[in-house]
């Protein structure tokens, strides 16, 4: 049997879309294995967010060559679709697959090998390739399919006509039998002036409502409780098929088996009052909310081509207190995505950020400096912050992040919640997280694996 090993890098979305992979090729007769260990055959899905990500990809792919001189690399994710020919040249590189090629990266990969390499040994899987017995093989870099995304890397928005694709990747992961990340839309259309992504993953489009109930209850016949919904600009859900993000909570909140969902990441003008109150009307989607931020600083918001005030993202995350909180009920988990050193951030402007994060008490901030990248506008402008001083900017945050989630973790002490336990620690404990994403641990007991019990925080 061939082997196939897997690297993953940057978000979650990348890793539903390499458990996707590894059943397919598993399916078609590879025996999944650590990469460590070495493989007849290494993919490796990038991420390239920032210069660092840019790196740490190039990196991955240069250490599996070294494990396994002989055994071909296919490269896929957005480092592999901005920078498709520098990654072609590295060596070991066989195959390259772009963003709107992820659906052929293991059916074309099969018929590469397969063609280099002639029939399949005896006893083999159909259309699993001898890669062991394979001559050298042949560097080919896919050529993009033709979809109406973004035409160029600019650094601006599409022209007017140019329409949204409805090609999208469907993709979900499963880990530890009791969560999966289910990806049901993928591309933004949001140009910000420093992001990347639009060029990386296309336009925003989105799989129908009936496939992604189909593969809900795919991970429901898994055994999994829980579903974390993912998407680059998730509440943009139905760009491309009419459809309404409400209308696919509904269907999924149908879907038996499944016990908890989550949002993971919605924009704070995307996510309506009408959502909000049919959330908290009595459904299996949890009191947790992922929402960018990025800055508190109106001047920068603007500046980004973000499409929100400081004001109204405060009236978001008030609205929601109100409809989901209350005397005896669990606080609401608000994590918010806050981007520090954006050029013309003077110290005014972060403590700006800084004052209105402990305004509206998030529970996490999740922190990340400013990344110059190519292309993007941001790129451009003059006034690019230093690197040291970004890093006492992160500091600050981490000691606020730090406080924040402790009184949130106070403030919920003493409120019965329900606990969806998961897995054996080193210690002989096992954890789970409450609806609110509180982490708890008890003793081990194999019989709570995978169930949803009652704790008093």
């Amino acid at each position: 049997m061939n082997s196939v090993a897997f690297v993953t890098l940057g978000c979650k979305l990348n890793y539903a879309e390499t458990a996707t992979y590894a059943r397919a090729f598993k399916a078609a007769g590879f025996e999944v294995v650590p990469w460590s260990r070495g493989a007849d055959l290494f993919v490796v899905n990038t991420c390239s967010v920032t210069a660092t990500s840019d790196s740490k990809s190039r990196s991955a792919i240069r250490k599996l060559h070294r494990i396994r001189p002989d055994a071909p690399i296919v490269v896929t994710g957005c480092y592999a679709e901005l920078r498709r020919e520098e990654v072609a040249a590295i060596e070991g590189v066989a195959l390259v697959f772009g963003a709107a090629e992820k659906a052929r990266l293991v059916p074309d990969t099969l018929a590469h090998f397969s063609a280099i390499s002639g029939p399949s040994r005896a006893g083999a899987a159909p259309g699993n390739a001898s890669l062991r017995s394979a001559p050298p093989f042949a560097k080919l870099t896919v050529p993009p399919l033709m979809l109406p995304r973004v035409a160029q890397f600019p650094g601006t928005a599409p022209a007017q006509d140019s329409q949204p694709t409805s090609d999208v990747f469907g993709a979900y992961s499963i880990g530890g039998r009791t969560r999966s990340f289910l990806k049901v839309q993928d591309g933004c259309d949001n140009f910000c002036a420093y992001c990347t992504v639009p060029y990386a993953r296309g336009r925003s489009r989105n799989l129908p409502i009936c496939e992604v109930v189909r593969a809900a209850r795919e991970i429901a016949a898994s055994g999994a409780r829980e579903i974390v919904l993912t998407g680059v600009n998730t509440g943009d859900f139905g760009r491309s098929t009419g459809e309404s993000f409400l209308d696919l909570l509904k269907a999924l909140n149908e879907v038996e088996g499944i016990e908890r969902y989550r949002i993971s990441s919605i924009e704070p003008n995307l996510i309506t009052e009408e959502i909000v109150d049919w959330i908290a009307s009595g459904t299996k989607f949890l009191p947790h909310f992922h929402i960018p931020l990025q800055t508190g600083s109106d001047v920068q918001l603007k500046r980004m081509g973000r499409k929100y005030t400081t004001a109204f993202f405060r009236e978001r995350i008030e609205y929601i207190r109100a409809r989901m909180e209350g005397p005896g009920r669990p606080k609401v988990f608000f994590g918010i995505d806050v981007m520090v050193g954006l050029p013309g951030e003077t110290p005014e402007l972060f403590e700006e950020t800084r004052a209105f994060i402990e305004s509206v008490r998030p529970s996490f901030i999740h922190i990340f400096p400013y990344s110059r990248r190519p292309g993007t506008r941001a790129a451009q402008w003059p006034d690019q912050v230093p690197e040291a001083v970004k890093d006492e900017r992160v500091k600050v945050l981490e000691a606020l992040c730090d406080r924040l989630h402790a009184e949130f973790v106070e403030a919920n002490r003493g409120i019965c919640e329900r606990v969806l336990w998961e897995s054996k620690e080193k210690d002989s404990t096992m954890s789970g997280f409450t609806g609110n994403y509180i982490k708890v641990s008890r003793p081990y007991d194999p019989a709570l694996s995978g169930t949803v019990t009652e704790v008093i925080l």
